[in-house]
């Protein structure tokens, strides 16, 4: 295979997480291009491709999984076109890039897998927070007993867009509100760092009237066997914040930008032992790039994911576990 092959990419729809972060991401990495984008607005398109570069604009979705020169497809489409655009773009011969979550519900999820196993297609969820070398680092650092055992994680991942008329993140049916949209980074990092699933979830939610009855903030207990509990909060409707902490018998993480790292800036976390506090320096690099090239990697050198569509589907029960929750107001047990 030539060694100078990029995996060439089409990118459904013109969300702003793709013209953000997305497609700029794939574009300075080592192993990718984006060839196209689609947008059910072709002039929208048209307009995209000339901001960013794009080649082909297409004003339909059909047109660009039609188009055999590209391999791979972005899908950053409201959650409720996730099921649909991932299995049509697999019957298409197409990978798959697909934004958080990966469905709506876990049995979604799972038809999704299968059609990409049976299509014989890649496919992953776009959390693209994993991919920073400093997750390792991070699990590293609790490898080597420096913070002793793990008694508990604390996370945060809030802003407040609550005016923003017409957000698809505020259409219930469409499958809005927090904990899909923000809470998935809080409970996939627990799952990542503790290497194990929940067995049970409690969540308190605030379900706006004014935004169609979404959960516009969730607070959430997941807890671990071993007895460890996992906290976290996730909100549309507070102010900002980004944060990790894992507590050890003997330490503490610290992760100030937990979830948005900055190429440039800001990645860096703090470790507490012994007394001290020391500064872990990373480095600065783009996980939309990382993320594209693990795919690229996959595709073009048969290489392994870093995560397993499978992953998602996990990610997806616990999700939905929390939903429920904060819907009945009880303890969900896993």
């Amino acid at each position: 295979m030539n060694s100078d092959r990029k995996l060439r990419w089409g990118i459904l729809g013109s969300a702003s997480i793709a013209v953000r972060s997305v497609i700029p991401g794939l574009q300075q990495s080592e192993l990718n291009v984006v060839t196209a984008i689609a947008s059910r607005d072709e002039e929208k398109a048209k307009q995209t491709a000339d901001q960013l570069g794009i080649d082909q604009a297409y004003g339909s979705y059909e047109a660009l999984l039609a188009d055999d020169s590209i391999d791979a497809v972005y899908i950053p489409l409201p959650n409720h076109l996730h099921r649909e655009w991932t299995i049509r773009a697999a019957e298409a011969g197409k990978h798959i890039l697909c934004e958080k979550p990966l469905a709506l519900t876990a049995k979604e999820a799972e038809e999704m897998v299968q059609a990409c196993a049976d299509a014989k297609v890649q496919l992953a969820e776009a959390l693209m927070y994993r991919h920073h070398p400093r997750y390792d680092q991070i699990k590293e650092i609790i490898a080597s007993g420096e913070i002793g055992t793990v008694r508990g994680i604390h996370s945060t991942f809030s802003f407040n867009n609550s005016g923003s008329d017409g957000n698809v993140r505020f259409k219930r049916e469409w499958g809005g509100g927090a904990l899909y949209d923000i809470g998935c980074y809080s409970i996939s990092a627990a799952r990542l760092i503790l290497g194990q699933e929940p067995t049970a979830a409690t969540v308190i939610g605030l379900f706006s009237p004014e935004h169609d009855h979404v959960d516009m903030m969730a607070s959430g207990l997941l807890e671990f066997d071993g007895q460890v509990g996992v906290t976290f909060d996730s909100s549309m409707w507070a102010a900002f914040r980004n944060t990790l902490e894992v507590l050890g018998s003997d330490g503490l993480i610290e992760v100030p930008s937990a979830y948005i790292s900055n190429p440039d800036a800001g990645s860096n976390f703090y470790v507490t032992s012994g007394g001290d506090r020391r500064e872990v320096v990373v480095p600065q690099v783009n996980h939309y790039s990382l993320q594209g090239d693990d795919m690229a990697r996959a595709v073009l050198h048969g290489e392994a994911l870093r995560f397993a569509p499978e992953d998602a589907v996990s990610n997806m029960k616990v999700l939905e576990a929390c939903l429920r929750s904060a819907e009945e107001r009880t303890r969900i047990t896993l």
